[in-house]
């Protein structure tokens, strides 16, 4: 006699949830099976963080009905999520950086599951068995982070784990952790582990993941087998407009290097920050170069000495370079005065001041193209360099006179560069420009540095998405603790010897 099918890890079904002018989630279906790797896509503001945070107990749904293993339950808070055996990774850490492994895994676990040193042996055993070796005793600020990541995913696995959720989870780590995270994945999966994959790196989820559920403006567009599908097809599933996605862009030489970093060294007095050991890098007029690396690896400081928010000692002004002339000293209004136009890595804040208009957040940094007259602020000139944005980039937006926060991250992002591009600079500075954006809007960020380049602006752009950097730039290299390998054309390397670069494996004998 066969034995009945077992119901569902999990199924919820009709699952609504509305904020003030927002319906994130609109009458939403997801079932997961036991031991099923399932993948949840969406561009960005589908409802995806929506939903997993009404898995995990942190919102409560308005509507519909949620099921664990056949049973109709409301899950309160994460705790009783954590009890049920719902553990979840977000995409920034919740670490304690100062504290061990084990005093980390100890305060997520409670006080009934013992101290740091009884939890010892125990992180030991399960981190081997996974094959995600951790040494307990180790402050968490000494691990890579894919080591950290390690620690997240302990955590979750001390507990009598059924259904594992983990948002962009390979978004910080090499090619190489992540192919080790894909065995430690499947593994759980064999032993009947459910896992809720969230992730924009389409290849991966079609490799790893045996469905996928698909999210648009917070209602299901779809399911579907990825392995039976296209990187095309999902995205179309994802923004139903994919124009871009997979184009293949003409790559260039350049001319003369305007940018140049000669033996750069700077010491970080941040006990946790990083310091740049001897840096050297030309990027030429009209070519793309590309930097890639995990987080922490000195990319914030790289930026900050790059844009004049960090200036150098005296004798070290000549590390950086603008055309030749030394720039290591000054301030960035004088670097924006030589050419300069950059595109940090934080949108709001430090790329645009939340609560003011898109018009006044054009001013600040496009002040310099005409838009001051002995001191005065030429308001006509301003609001006409806005619409222009607006206008040039496709930023969906009400008009210019609209907050900077009332935007979507795509098209946050697509202003803030627009706004760098139309200075017409000779080079521009861009971190991470398509974080967190959708296909659509990465598409056409990815067209705008293209025709910039070809306009002949050299770019540096410093990216964690290996996809991106090797489908936009001439050359490439990689940040690891500080130091810069070598550049290569792209079309002479591969990921696998750039993620090798990014685990700090270089290769003395790299073409500059």
């Amino acid at each position: 006699m066969n034995s009945p099918t077992p119901p569902p890890r999990l199924e919820m079904l009709g699952i609504t949830k509305r904020y003030p002018g927002c319906l994130a989630n609109d009458r939403v279906d997801l079932r997961i099976e036991p031991g099923e790797i399932h993948a949840l896509l969406g561009e960005n503001g589908a409802g995806k963080s929506t939903l997993m945070k009404i898995i995990y107990g942190v919102v409560q749904p308005d509507a519909g009905e949620i099921r664990w293993q056949g049973e109709a339950l409301r899950v309160r808070d994460p705790a009783q999520a954590r009890a049920l055996g719902i553990g979840m990774v977000f995409q920034h850490f919740s670490l304690f950086e100062t504290l061990t492994v084990a005093e980390n895994i100890a305060l997520a676990l409670g006080r009934e599951a013992g101290t740091p040193k009884q939890l010892e042996p125990r992180i030991r055993e399960v981190s081997q068995r996974y094959g995600m070796a951790l040494e307990p005793g180790r402050l968490v600020h000494a691990l890579s982070i894919g080591e950290r990541q390690r620690v997240e995913i302990v955590r979750c696995l001390m507990q009598d784990i059924r259904l594992l959720i983990l948002d962009e989870p390979t978004s910080v780590l090499t090619p190489q952790e992540a192919d080790e995270l894909f065995v430690t994945l499947r593994r759980l999966a064999a032993e009947g582990c459910s896992i809720l994959f969230i992730s924009h790196k389409l290849g991966e989820v079609r490799a790893l993941c045996q469905s996928a559920t698909v999210l648009r403006g917070g209602r299901v567009s779809g399911h579907c087998v990825p392995a039976e599908c296209s990187d095309l097809e999902l995205a179309r599933l994802m923004v139903g407009d994919a124009e871009g996605l997979a184009a293949s862009y003409p790559k260039a030489s350049g001319g003369a290097p305007f940018l140049s970093l000669q033996g750069l060294d700077w010491h970080n007095p941040d006990p946790f920050g990083m310091s740049l050991k001897h840096l050297g890098l030309d990027v030429r007029s009209g070519e793309i170069v590309g930097i890639a690396g995990v987080a922490g690896n000195g990319q914030d400081e790289l930026l900050a000495l790059l844009s004049g928010e960090r200036r150098l000692p005296a004798a070290q002004a000549g590390a950086i370079r603008f055309a030749g002339q030394p720039v290591g000293q000054l301030p960035p209004d004088a670097r924006r005065a030589r050419g300069l136009a950059f595109v940090p890595a934080e949108r709001l804040g430090h790329g645009a001041v939340p609560d003011m208009s898109l018009t006044d957040n054009a001013l600040l940094t496009g002040f310099q193209r005409g838009l001051l007259s002995r001191g005065m602020i030429r308001r006509g000139q301003v609001l006409a360099f806005a619409n222009e944005i607006i206008q040039r980039f496709a930023v969906k937006t009400p008009d210019a006179h609209t907050a900077a926060r009332s935007l979507s991250g795509g098209n946050l992002q697509k202003f803030i560069l627009g706004r760098e591009i139309l200075q017409q600079p000779k080079l521009l500075v861009a971190a991470h420009p398509t974080w967190g954006v959708d296909v659509g809007a990465a598409a056409a960020i990815h067209r705008a540095l293209i025709a910039l380049r070809d306009a002949g602006a050299a770019i540096l752009v410093i990216s964690e998405d290996l996809d991106e950097l090797f489908q936009i730039s001439d050359r490439i290299g990689a940040l690891c603790s500080g130091e810069l390998s070598a550049l290569k054309p792209v079309v002479a390397t591969s990921p696998q010897e750039v993620g090798r670069w990014m685990a700090g494996q270089f290769d003395s004998t790299q073409a500059a």
